[in-house]
């Protein structure tokens, strides 16, 4: 019977190597980590951050665990209204929306989507008011928006010069 010294007998004591090597490596990592950090700082990597030496915004006297969250919301200016308000905003301002699109393909398949969410929307459980927001008709939105379209292309009439007076005829 000879046993290696190296390979553990039980399961346990296989588990035990196994976490004693994980700790190893953990540990070499964390040296690495040190060493690179250490090595950028006497580069100057770090000299001169923007805010170092400036306290840490946000820091008051109770920790919020959504603060990172908050922040984006606010970088990135995002707006989280449940499905109804979005909805309603959007029918809102549906023709100017559509006077920016080129195609009439192009507004045709803007208010087949939205017409779409609509029907979603109203068939799902959503938290918020009521869906109050109605599909559009297809075809009289595209006929509307041709028309609009078709009053931006067309130059407004001029209107007669006024006409001048003669310079006799501008006393009194």
């Amino acid at each position: 019977m000879s046993e290696k010294p190296d390979e553990p007998d039980s399961p346990e004591q296989r588990r035990k190597a196994e976490r004693a090597a994980a700790r190893a490596r953990m540990e070499h990592q964390h040296t690495w980590v040190d060493l690179q950090i250490r090595q950028a700082m006497e580069r100057g990597d770090f000299d001169d951050l923007p805010g170092a030496g400036k306290p840490i915004e946000g820091l008051g006297p109770q920790h919020d665990p959504d603060w990172w969250l908050k922040k984006l919301v606010e970088r990135e200016r995002i707006t989280v209204l449940p499905p109804s308000v979005s909805l309603r905003k959007e029918d809102a301002a549906m023709e100017e929306t559509l006077d920016r699109l080129h195609s009439e393909r192009e507004v045709r398949a803007h208010v087949e989507d939205f017409n779409a969410r609509v029907i979603h929307a109203r068939y799902s459980l959503s938290p918020g008011p009521p869906l109050v927001t109605m599909p559009r008709d297809v075809d009289a939105t595209v006929a509307a928006w041709r028309e609009r379209r078709d009053a931006r292309r067309t130059p407004p009439a001029d209107p007669a010069p006024p006409r001048r007076r003669r310079w006799w005829r501008r006393r009194g």
